[in-house]
């Protein structure tokens, strides 16, 4: 295989991969905080109330206090609420 070719296939891959990112930030644009709709053991990270500071330590269902991402505009169809409890 010429140098040449390669180094084209090499490019035309990197941008393809930055392209393919490209939806995934903005999936993540389309997320909010749901707070009080993570099962035990499934919040996304640290809870509003410093309990514990990782995801995955969620004590108990639905807390208050835990969060997890959800599509922007369901968190209160889901029962959730978009600021943590007291």
């Amino acid at each position: 295989m010429d140098k040449q070719v390669l180094l084209r296939s090499a490019f035309a891959s990197l941008v393809a991969l930055g392209l393919s990112s490209t939806p995934a930030l903005a999936q993540k644009a389309e997320k909010e905080k749901c707070y009080g709709v993570a099962k035990a053991g499934e919040n996304d990270c640290a809870s509003a109330n410093g309990s514990h500071s990782c995801a995955g330590q969620a004590k108990k269902d639905m807390d208050p206090n835990e969060w997890k991402y959800v599509a922007k505009g369901t968190c209160e169809k889901m029962g959730g609420k978009l600021k943590a409890g007291k």
